[in-house]
């Protein structure tokens, strides 16, 4: 009886919590998961191309009220389209807030899968389907969110801006374009991004509410050694393949310097109170004005921390040789790094070419692209810390760097401040984006939607 009585008590319990959380209409919770589902099922990986996606998009708003001069689709590379859609203000002088999302996915093989990647299906508490987590989640709540505050007849102070880009997973050019080509329709004051930061859960609990206001830049470089072979009987020490492992040995042995920046540094002095012990010491002392060599040396050990505190540079891929008879005639490898923004990709670019010496040739893959970090101001996080204190009450708000990279990095670069707030529920220990059966928690899509909303009226009626 006693340990029915508690199990009692605790379900009232529970029930009077989620009361007390805010809930949206079951209309528009309906509406969020209509169009998720919509998503899910319309594959959209680099071969499929967006364009059914973003037609489908299209049809929904232009179906909601929106004027065919608000919906565009602008198209790249082919099969790769985007859309932005516009929300009006009251104040056409008013500079908008931009809304971000991806609708590409990374490809998916059923035979991978214990479901089915491109059926969406609702088990047990969670929506399953490539695409759930990155990004179509984000996708779907801009998407229903706008449509219902155009159907409640609201209308921001300032213009919303949804941009959802088709091809953030692979060469990015929608937003390059977007930036490039049609600054008049992304132009923004500021952009929030839902692919990045989270509500991060730490042993099934939620315990930081976390803000992307920065990301690392990406890099990859090619090492290259040649060699005329020859018979694998007559091997001589000049073997490219050995010279191509200790140019890779001089680089994975090398760590670049400490560097904390402004955002760094807010996530480890707020990051500190949710830590205990040496680690809370630790942040703190890396935080100061210099920051403690020891304590970064310590936090460094963490490849999570170490990501944080400075610049890496990791082999990806190698290949080597030709035959297993035969002396190697060509050995390469890919060195990617995430450059620390802030900091000079050429000298990056100037490190991998000193350690890989002067028999490896190095050729630049793919360039690094500037991308300066978007310090959130003391006004911009008392807007966010009671609308995520609404939903998460206790969480603290901590903004972060992101060590992946995001649509964000051009939007940063093209001069609008990004932030990344996903809203929804993030585990590190269990991170199924782009891997085996990939999910959302049913509720926390739903928590997450309600938050965009809310979001989006308080900086929608924010014209400055």
């Amino acid at each position: 009886m006693k340990n029915g009585f508690a199990r009692s008590a605790g379900f009232v319990l529970l029930c009077a919590v989620l009361a007390a959380q805010p809930q949206a209409p079951a209309a528009d919770r309906a509406l969020a998961r209509n169009i998720l589902e919509e998503l899910i099922e319309i594959p959209t990986t680099q071969a499929d191309g967006t364009a059914q996606a973003a037609q489908a998009i299209s049809a929904r708003l232009l179906a909601a009220g929106f004027p065919k001069d608000d919906v565009r689709i602008i198209t790249t590379d082919g099969n790769v389209a985007n859309v932005v859609a516009r929300l009006r203000g009251r104040n056409p002088r008013a500079r908008g807030v931009l809304l971000m999302a991806h609708i590409d996915v990374v490809p998916a093989r059923r035979e991978d899968w214990s479901v089915d990647p491109w059926t969406f299906l609702e088990r047990d508490g969670w929506f399953y389907g490539r695409g759930t987590s990155d990004n179509k989640a984000g996708a779907a709540m801009l998407v229903a969110n706008v449509i219902t505050l155009k159907r409640a007849g609201w209308q921001p102070a300032r213009d919303l801006i949804v941009v959802l880009t088709g091809d953030e997973e692979t060469a990015q050019r929608g937003i390059q374009t977007l930036a490039g080509k049609h600054r008049d329709l992304i132009d923004a004051d500021l952009a929030f991004n839902t692919d990045g930061g989270g509500v991060i859960l730490k042993e099934g609990r939620h315990s930081v509410f976390e803000v992307q206001a920065s990301e690392k830049i990406y890099a990859d470089y090619q090492l290259e050694v040649t060699d005329v072979g020859g018979h694998s009987s007559l091997a001589r020490p000049d073997n490219p393949i050995y010279t191509l492992a200790a140019a890779l040995t001089r680089i994975g042995a090398h760590q670049f310097p400490l560097h904390v920046n402004d955002v760094t540094r807010m996530f480890l002095e707020r990051s500190a109170s949710t830590q205990s012990g040496q680690t809370a010491i630790d942040m703190r002392a890396v935080a100061a004005v210099p920051p403690d060599q020891a304590a970064a040396a310590r936090l460094s050990g963490s490849p999570f921390y170490n990501s944080q505190l400075r610049t890496t540079c990791v082999a990806t891929k190698v290949d080597a040789g030709h035959a297993n008879n035969a002396l190697p005639q060509v050995a390469r490898a890919v060195i990617n790094c995430r450059i620390l923004p802030g900091l000079p990709g050429a000298d990056v670019e100037a490190v991998v070419r000193r350690l890989a010496g002067d028999r490896v040739t190095v050729t630049v893959l793919e360039a690094p692209i500037a991308s300066p970090p978007s310090v959130p101001t003391s006004a911009l996080l008392a807007r966010i810390e009671p609308l995520a204190a609404k939903h998460w009450p206790g969480l603290p708000v901590i903004p972060a760097m992101q060590s992946g990279a995001t649509d964000g990095m051009y939007t940063r670069n093209a001069g609008i401040p990004t932030y990344g707030i996903s809203a929804l529920d993030s585990n590190p220990d269990d991170e199924r984006a782009h891997g085996k059966d990939e999910r959302v928690g049913v509720e926390a899509f739903f928590k997450a939607t309600q938050f965009w909303l809310e979001l989006m009226r308080a900086f929608g009626d924010d014209a400055q």
